[in-house]
């Protein structure tokens, strides 16, 4: 039972950015103790609100309170003065330093050096005084960080411990976690719900941002749902479920389950053999890979993110070569073709890094639904854009796909980042193809988006379309995919029908356990 006590208030708070209003009047508390989740679909306004809780943002209009007191948080050292501190998703840790050094990173102008403006070098600075006191904080949380130990060589979930850590060191109170299971096996989802449990027993606060409903309805404590900028409502696990929560982010009834029939592959479509790929430091990332995508059916690939899925993906798409092996596409070998001849080939590409690799950022959301067929009938005649059908093909798209834009001639990067998405995955998966590489396709997406794109997904298979999909999302996985390979340190360690696996198994084989079956 959590203490009623408030120990951080949100009131009034409204922001506008142009020509959106991101806060309209929004009211949020926190109590001592407790585990609160924030849910809301993409544009719901939870991360511009976070923001000005981590003093990142300043409201234009409304206050914060902790404690009971005003507070003018004009930048993070302002929150974190307060005892507030927010763990990213993407984790702002250096990898060739150790924990000690990161945890002292920020801190440096505590030190008696700040009045000549010169930060010491961290080699001068107390890191035993540090590392003596990130083994107390591990211990009284339960959190196990050896202060010694490179970051670059700890796993994901012990990287996040690492973060929470520092949080900590710098007396925060209250913590917000953003999306802090979308890169975490099921076994170390699990141990962040301990250590979560312990941190608000030692009467820490936690703020919970999360897409994942069955997350939500096992660790929070209290529950506020966003719409539109506005709070929609707030309840407990005890009086809500995951159909109830989703229709308040998305204000209709979503359907939570993927319905598909069972596949019916045929030949193969995308074969792999012993393909070895290199990641920027030159080293192995990919291990000697061999596998098969057949028509009709989804193979998904599994594994804690940084086991080699990306340069696999890479070098499948002709982004970085491979140093040896093959890659067949119908029969044809296509190894180390570019994109276009992949694509001219009929593979779809829905890439990891959307802004890199899937958009122009500069161009209008009608250029880039057309990016792979603009020089093609019938958006070019003869060598001439077909302005009136660029426009069309945009219109269409942007209505099925629910894409958030002003206009159809919106630039791209002004869009946020999961309509950005969708326009990437309207564009892949609108056109005819035989493959489709989809590479965490649902990243960033709200429930009712990933409704839609999983129906067109499957919709694609049951077409003949092999898809390989490579997802962070154990979920995602598994309710996909017709097979599925799990991927650790480069290699392929075991292969498996979806339906003759558990979570639980899929998740040991993903932290390195050996496969009982091959």
């Amino acid at each position: 039972m959590t203490d009623t006590t408030i120990v951080l208030q949100a009131k009034g708070i409204t922001k506008h950015f142009p020509g959106v209003l991101a806060n309209d009047k929004v009211d949020f508390d926190l109590h001592k103790g407790e585990i609160h989740a924030l849910l809301g679909e993409n544009g719901a306004g939870k991360t511009t609100l976070m923001n000005i809780l981590y003093g990142l943002y300043r409201p234009d209009a409304g206050e914060v309170l902790v404690n009971d007191n005003p507070m003018e948080l004009n930048s993070t050292r302002d929150a974190i003065s307060h005892g507030i501190g927010m763990v990213h998703q993407h984790f702002m840790l250096i990898p060739v330093f150790s924990v000690t050094e990161n945890i002292m990173l920020g801190s440096e102008t505590d030190h008696r050096s700040r009045g000549a403006g010169i930060l010491p070098p961290l080699d001068r600075l107390e890191r035993k005084t540090v590392a003596a006191k990130v083994r107390e904080l591990s211990q009284k949380y339960g959190l196990e960080v050896d202060p010694d130990a490179i970051v670059g060589d700890l796993p994901v979930g012990v990287q996040q411990r690492v973060e929470i850590v520092k949080a900590l060191y710098r007396k925060a109170s209250i913590l917000i976690l953003d999306e802090p299971t979308a890169v975490l096996t099921p076994q170390e989802a699990e141990d962040l719900t301990r250590i979560m449990s312990e941190l608000t027993k030692q009467g820490v606060s936690i703020i919970f941002i999360t897409h994942k409903l069955k997350e939500v309805l096992a660790i929070a404590d209290r529950i506020t749902v966003m719409r539109g900028g506005k709070v929609v409502g707030t309840t407990t696990p005890a009086g809500t479920s995951e159909h109830q929560l989703a229709a308040m982010m998305v204000g209709r009834e979503v359907i939570l389950t993927v319905e598909k029939e069972a596949a019916q592959p045929r030949e193969d479509v995308l074969k792999t053999e012993g393909l070895v790929v290199h990641d920027k430091r030159g080293l192995e990332a990919v291990r000697g890979v061999s596998f098969n995508v057949r028509e009709g059916e989804i193979l998904g690939i599994a594994g804690v993110q940084g086991n080699g899925q990306t340069e696999l993906v890479e070098a499948l798409t002709g982004l970085i070569p491979s140093q040896s092996g093959h890659v067949f596409l119908s029969g044809k070998d296509l190894t180390n073709q570019t994109p276009r001849a992949l694509t001219e080939t009929g593979m779809a590409h829905i890439p990891e890094d959307r802004q890199r690799h899937g958009l122009v950022m500069s161009y209008t959301v009608v250029d880039n639904m057309v990016l792979c067929d603009y020089y093609h009938p019938p958006y070019s005649r003869h060598g001439v854009i077909q302005p009136q059908v660029l426009e069309d093909n945009a219109v269409k798209l942007i209505e099925d796909y629910d894409v958030r834009t002003p206009s159809p001639y919106n630039p791209a990067g002004k869009l946020s980042g999961g309509n950005q998405q969708k326009v990437i995955v309207a564009r892949e998966l609108s056109r005819p193809v035989k493959l489709l590489i989809a590479n965490q396709p649902t990243r960033g997406l709200d429930v009712g988006s990933i409704e839609y794109i999983h129906k067109e997904i499957i919709a694609m298979r049951d077409r003949g379309v092999a898809v390989l999909l490579i997802s962070a999302e154990l979920d995602e996985i598994t309710a996909l995919s017709d097979r599925i390979a799990v991927m650790y340190r480069g290699q392929i360690v075991t292969t498996v029908d979806a339906g003759k696996v558990s979570r639980e198994q899929l998740g040991l084989w993903m932290a390195g356990g050996h496969p009982e079956t091959t």
